[in-house]
C-alpha cells in the first residue's frame, strides 16, 4: 500500500495538483464532528490576548495525543506543533490564531460564552468574536488528519498556533512578531506559510483571495489634547479640549476624503475613543483621543501620519491649546506572495471547485499573519462562513458575530490540498 501511495504522489506532481487519495478525503470528512466540538469548546471558553492559557493547555494535549513534538508556552501561550512526513523535503508551516476580544456576545447559543473579565479597567464579558475558535478547530483537525498520512508527505508540517493576534494589552509584548523573535519560523527552517481566516459575511463553501496587498497597515495612535480647565458658564475663561478635539476628528476625516488619492488605494482613520472631563459644567484640562490608521500602500501611510502629526499640533495651536500624538504599528501590510499564490490558487480550486474560489478586493482590515509574510513566503486567505440563503451577516468584533459551524470542514480540506500540493510538488 506504500508503495501505491508514493507511486501516486508521483503521478500527481506531474499534474496541475493533486488528487486527494480516497482515504484521506474519508479522514477529512469523519473529523467534522470533532471539529465542531472543538469549536464550540472554544467558543464557549474564550481567553484573551496573552492569557490563552488553557487554549493552549488543550490544544498542546490533542498535538502530543497524535505524536507530535510539541513546543509550549510560546509568545507566552502559544503552541507548535511538528508532523514529520515519512520521505524528505521543504517545510511547511499552518497557522491559527487563538485569542478572542473583549465583547460581551450576545447570541442565543447553546454553547454562548458567558465568560467576563476586567480589561483595562473595565468589566466585559469576553467573546470569539472573529472567529478563532474556527481557526483553532480547524488547524487541529488538519493536524488529525495529516498524522494518519504521513506517508504521503515529502517534507514537515510545523502547526503554528498563535496568541495575541488582536494585539496584546498595554506594555507587553505578543503575537506573531514575538514568536519570530524566539525562533517559530526555525529548526526546521519554514520555507512557505499559509492561513485562513473565516468571513461572516461571505457564504459557507466559497473562498476568496488576492495576491499582493490583501490587508491593511495597522497603527494605532493616541493624541493628547492639552486646554486650559474653566467653569462651564466661562469658556471664554478657559481653553477647551473637547472643542479641540472635535475638529482635530474632523480634520482628520479631511485627510481622507480631501488628501489622499482613494483610487489608488483604500485609507481609514478612525477615532474609537475619547477621554475627558469628569461633571457636566466643567470644561475639563486635558482630553485624549485614541484610534486606528489602516493603509494598503507605503506612500500614503507615510503622507497619513505626517498629516495627522502636522494638523493635530496646527489644530489645537490654533484653538489656543497644544496637542501631541504618539504612534504605535501594529501590524504591516499583509503580503501575499506572487508566485507563491499562483502556485497554489489550483490547489484552492480543487479543494473548493474553481466556480466557488473568488478573487477579491484588498480589505481595511488587519492581520499580523504579515509579519511571518516579512520573513518567509506567505499566502493568506479567506474562507466562507455565513448560512448559505442568509441575506444578513454579523460583523466581526461585534456581539452579534456568528459563523455556521458547516463552514470549517472546506477549511480542513483547503489546508490539507495545500500542505501535499505545496510539499509535494516543490520537492
Amino acid at each position: 500500500m506504500k508503495f501505491q501511495k508514493l507511486f501516486l504522489l508521483l503521478f500527481c506532481s506531474a499534474t496541475i495538483f493533486a488528487q486527494m487519495d480516497q482515504s484521506l478525503l474519508n479522514d477529512i470528512n469523519s473529523i467534522e464532528g470533532k471539529v465542531i466540538d472543538w469549536r464550540h469548546y472554544f467558543h464557549e471558553n474564550p481567553e484573551l490576548s496573552n492569557r490563552e492559557f488553557n487554549t493552549g493547555k488543550k490544544i498542546a494535549e490533542h498535538l502530543k495525543n497524535l505524536g507530535f513534538d510539541v513546543t509550549e508556552n510560546v509568545a507566552h501561550t502559544g503552541v507548535v506543533g511538528i508532523l514529520k512526513g515519512d520521505f524528505p523535503g521543504k517545510v511547511i508551516a499552518l497557522r491559527a490564531d487563538i485569542d478572542a476580544l473583549p465583547v460581551t456576545e450576545r447570541n442565543d447559543l447553546p454553547f454562548k460564552s458567558k465568560v467576563t473579565t476586567t480589561f483595562l479597567g473595565q468589566e466585559t464579558g469576553v467573546m470569539h468574536a472573529c472567529g478563532h475558535d474556527t481557526h483553532i478547530a480547524i488547524l487541529m483537525g488538519v493536524a488529525e488528519v495529516l498524522s494518519k498520512h504521513k506517508d504521503f508527505l515529502h517534507g514537515t508540517v510545523k502547526f503554528i498556533f498563535q496568541p495575541a493576534e488582536e494585539g496584546p494589552p498595554p506594555g507587553e509584548e505578543a503575537g506573531a512578531s514575538l514568536m519570530i523573535k524566539e525562533g517559530v519560523l526555525k529548526n526546521p527552517d519554514v520555507d512557505a506559510i499559509f492561513g485562513l481566516h473565516i468571513g461572516s459575511g461571505t457564504p459557507v463553501g466559497t473562498i476568496n483571495y488576492k495576491p499582493g496587498g490583501t490587508m491593511a497597515a495597522v497603527e494605532q495612535f493616541t493624541v493628547n489634547v492639552k486646554g486650559k480647565q474653566t467653569h462651564g458658564s466661562r469658556p471664554w475663561g478657559g481653553v477647551d479640549p473637547i472643542y479641540i478635539s472635535a475638529k482635530i476628528i474632523d480634520g482628520f476625516q479631511s485627510i481622507i476624503s480631501r488628501e489622499s488619492d482613494l483610487t489608488n488605494e483604500a485609507a481609514v482613520i478612525t477615532v474609537g475613543k475619547i477621554t475627558s472631563g469628569v461633571r457636566f459644567n466643567i470644561i475639563p484640562e486635558s482630553a485624549e483621543l485614541v484610534g486606528t490608521v489602516r493603509t494598503l500602500d507605503s506612500d500614503m501611510r507615510e503622507k497619513i501620519i505626517r498629516r495627522m502629526n502636522e494638523m493635530s499640533r496646527d489644530i489645537a495651536a490654533a484653538y489656543g491649546g497644544t496637542a501631541t500624538i504618539t504612534w504605535q504599528s501594529n501590524t504591516v501590510i499583509t503580503f501575499n506572495d506572487l508566485e507563491l499564490t499562483e502556485q497554489m490558487l489550483p490547489s484552492l480550486e480543487a479543494a473548493a471547485g474553481k466556480d466557488n474560489v473568488h478573487l477579491v478586493k484588498a480589505t481595511t482590515g488587519g492581520e499580523d499573519f504579515s509579519y511571518f509574510q516579512e520573513v518567509v513566503p506567505g499566502f493568506y486567505f479567506f474562507l466562507g462562513g455565513m448560512t448559505p440563503g442568509n441575506k444578513e451577516s454579523f460583523p466581526h468584533h461585534t456581539p452579534d458575530f456568528l459563523i455556521d459551524d458547516s463552514s470549517m470542514l472546506l477549511g480542513v480540506k483547503v489546508f490539507c490540498q495545500l500542505t501535499l500540493d505545496y510539499l509535494n510538488k516543490t520537492n
